[in-house]
């Protein structure tokens, strides 16, 4: 791309008004003094495919994906990583400049840098993790646990099948548990994560009984709103190590405005506050 161009990119969802992404972008390209900009798109499942062949067009170097068209992306895209294909969705694209669309995601990337950073004492090999969950985000989970060298995850969901599912593709160190038992896959584990909506402003709590839960594991939450979940809390009363999921959104980020604008921005507290409009 020619400097004389302003390198533009954005976030295509449909809702997509309450997306941080903007504010988290814009905030490190204002920080690096990187002529671009990055705006929040609303476009229709009937749209979609239309909108992406025009985007490189206009100046669109690249654009994350969220609901509801992750999946569908996958379909429209020349190229898809092996992650984005094993995940079954994208939330990053590259507009290349041989004109092919490539299609990421860095969800599962996000989910282990943030836990790595709030939780730098955790070894992924040490234990099993029990995971809430077994929609897109949990798939993101899963192979990026599975990635670390996880070596059993325990997946639970209120619907069976979806987690049976997920055991299905994602192969035998998935074991499924019964949602009204989903307390006990909490015995022994190194790592608890919630994977769901529970817990999260105006949605109903998180309610799996905590007995079996250890001081020693570590707890994390991909709900950032409140920062500190019920679980989270719970978990950091009796001495647990806890990491908000607020990082997650943040490290994602971070590889497509890389990808986008050549420079690897900072992950600090100042761009958690930006996020959070404080």
């Amino acid at each position: 791309m020619s400097m004389d161009k302003i390198p533009l990119a954005g976030v295509i969802g449909s809702p997509i008004a309450h997306s941080r992404s903007p504010a988290l972008h814009s905030h490190w390209l204002k920080r690096y003094g990187i002529a671009g900009q990055y705006i929040p798109m609303d476009v229709s499942y009937n749209d979609l495919e239309t909108v992406l062949q025009a985007m490189p067009k206009m100046g669109f170097v690249g654009a994350n994906v969220t609901i509801p068209h992750k999946e569908a992306v996958l379909e429209l895209a020349d190229v898809v990583t092996d992650r984005a294909a094993l995940i079954g969705a994208a939330n990053t694209l590259i507009f290349r400049e041989d004109g092919k669309l490539h299609a990421d995601n860095t969800d599962g990337y996000g989910f282990i840098e943030n836990l790595r950073r709030g939780a730098p004492n955790w070894k992924p090999k040490a234990g099993p993790a029990a995971v809430f969950g077994a929609g897109g985000a949990s798939r993101a989970v899963l192979a990026a646990l599975l990635d670390v060298g996880v070596p059993e995850i325990r997946l639970s969901n209120r619907t069976k099948q979806r987690a049976e599912a997920l055991r299905t593709e994602f192969g035998k160190k998935i074991v499924v548990c019964d949602w009204v038992k989903a307390g006990n896959m909490m015995d022994q584990a190194n790592l608890v994560v919630n994977a769901t909506s529970l817990g999260m402003l105006g949605k109903p709590e998180l309610r799996v009984p905590m007995d079996a839960l250890s001081s020693d594991a570590t707890v994390t939450d991909i709900v950032y709103t409140p920062l500190e979940t019920g679980l989270l809390r719970h978990a950091r009363e009796i001495g647990c190590a806890t990491v908000d999921g607020l990082g997650m959104l943040i490290y994602q980020a971070a590889p497509g405005f890389e990808r986008w604008f050549g420079v690897r921005p900072d992950v600090d507290e100042e761009t958690r506050r930006v996020i959070l409009g404080q």
